[in-house]
């Protein structure tokens, strides 16, 4: 079964939903960003029929659920549903509502990157000039409506009123989609004018109003997962998305502020886990992507468990994974079950490292050895304490080190590594965990260490350090 469509929309219509609150943001998209350059770039490209690119929308009402706002400057009543979500084409729809659709100035920056307020016009006879760029017949004024000059002393033009307007001919972009008003005040002004208009009409304003915008349409049906992927793929342009604020959205369209749970709101008087934590020198540098992480190894360890004591085969049973994928798609419920327990089994974590010789962060080898430490604190609980139990923590903990097994991409391991470090210590298995079996490291290697940012090197330094 297809997962889009594919069509084209008139560009009217797109605004139209847009205003109306039909289409509007994943709470995940970051603001609008586009310059006054860029507006005007695109305001040529539909004046002469250029193609602008796709927009991708989502059908709201499936699995993936995410906190919505409106495009910026449109103001709905709160908890206004959304029909459809702007995946990608979000500066230019932004763009175009601003302009085309809404009457307040647009805020925008101008080529120095100071922030400005204008509002766009276009010069009729220079935009029926075929010896003109049409670039050049684009006016943006101040919020006054005035163009000034000599650090703003002089003004240099003023269409303040409709009249100031009709007078140097100059119509407003916010009228391009219904110009009924400003064409009967026009011929009410100067009818002499009024033929040339028509001839401005036909050649620049019906090019916007019978513009179409192909659109991408995913259906509601796709998952959660795939819609993130699919809106990293679409969205070079901007800064990459990390799993928690993707995380995030999700948890905010049930009602849970993620954010604030880590970060905690000084307002609502909300501390965060990210303080708690980071009280601990040694737990200084843990980012939130490493807690959802150690979320996610322990709610799908739990249900590979359930599984198992059902009688499912290894194989059917759920995978225990701290991937990407299964982060993104991690229930609120599991989060909360498991958030509290993990804070505790980093405090644990902390704990274990001290008492094998760590006393400061920049000499911690690995952050990301320290999820799946957490994660099996939280099962060993105070067992961990027995000295047979610590002295098998602290042989898979240094041969992670020694053996530097734990950089780059390590999500498997720490998969592997939590559910066999719990089986070794539990005694229901004779194997050694993957991390000890494929240490292999070699003692002499410790004479001909160099580099300060090997693991290895930080894991030799004398504990006085």
């Amino acid at each position: 079964m297809a997962t889009f469509d594919s069509t084209k929309t008139a560009l009217s219509k797109l605004l139209d939903q847009i205003a109306e609150g039909k289409l509007q943001l994943p709470d995940f998209q970051r603001g609008w960003v586009w310059d006054d350059s860029h507006i005007r770039s695109l305001l040529v490209s539909i004046a002469r029929s250029f193609p602008i690119g796709s927009v991708m929308l989502l059908e709201t009402g499936g699995a993936a659920r995410f906190q919505i706002r409106p495009v910026e400057g449109v103001n709905l009543a709160v908890g206004c549903p959304a029909e459809r979500l702007i995946l990608d084409g979000q500066q230019r729809l932004t763009s175009l509502t601003q302009v085309l659709k809404l009457m307040a100035p647009v805020k925008t920056k101008d080529d120095q990157g100071r922030e400005v307020q204008r509002i766009y016009y276009i010069d009729i006879e220079k935009a029926l000039s075929v010896n003109d760029n049409l670039e050049d017949a684009i006016i943006a004024v101040d919020e006054s409506k005035t163009l000034k000059a000599n650090f703003g002393r002089d003004i240099v033009l003023d269409l303040s009123t409709q009249e100031k307007e009709f007078a140097v001919f100059c119509f407003p972009f916010n009228q391009t989609l219904r110009s009924d008003n400003w064409e009967l005040g026009l011929h009410r002004f100067d009818a002499s004018k009024f033929s040339r208009y028509m001839e401005f009409r036909a050649k620049v304003l019906d090019a916007f109003r019978t513009y179409d915008v192909p659109v991408i349409e995913l259906k509601k049906e796709t998952t959660k997962e795939a819609v993130c992927l699919v809106f990293e793929k679409v969205n070079t342009g901007g800064v990459p998305l990390s799993v928690f604020e993707l995380v995030t959205a999700t948890y905010a369209a049930d009602g849970f502020n993620l954010r604030d749970d880590w970060f905690g709101n000084v307002r609502e008087k909300i501390e965060g886990r990210h303080k708690k934590l980071t009280g601990k020198p040694l737990l200084r540098d843990l980012e939130p992507t490493d807690f959802l992480q150690g979320v996610s190894l322990l709610h799908s360890y739990e249900r590979r468990q359930a599984d198992l004591a059902a009688e499912k085969k290894p194989k059917e049973a759920t995978a225990v994974s701290a991937k990407r994928e299964h982060i993104l798609v991690l229930p609120l419920d599991a989060y909360k079950n498991w958030a509290d327990r993990l804070t505790a089994g980093f405090f644990e974590a902390d704990r274990f490292l001290r008492m094998e010789g760590f006393h400061h962060p920049k000499f911690l080898p690995y952050r990301t050895q320290l999820v799946p430490l957490a994660t099996a604190m939280v099962h060993l609980g105070e067992r961990w304490l027995e000295p047979v139990i610590r002295g098998k923590l602290a042989r898979w903990y240094w041969c992670g080190v020694l053996g530097e097994l734990y950089g780059g991409a390590v999500e498997t391991r720490i998969a592997l590594d939590l559910q066999d470090l719990l089986a070794w210590v539990n005694e229901s298995g004779d194997k050694e965990p993957t991390t000890v079996v494929a240490s292999g490291f070699q003692p002499a290697r410790l004479d001909t260490l160099r580099t300060r940012t090997s693991a290895a090197y930080r894991g030799d330094l004398p504990p006085e350090n």
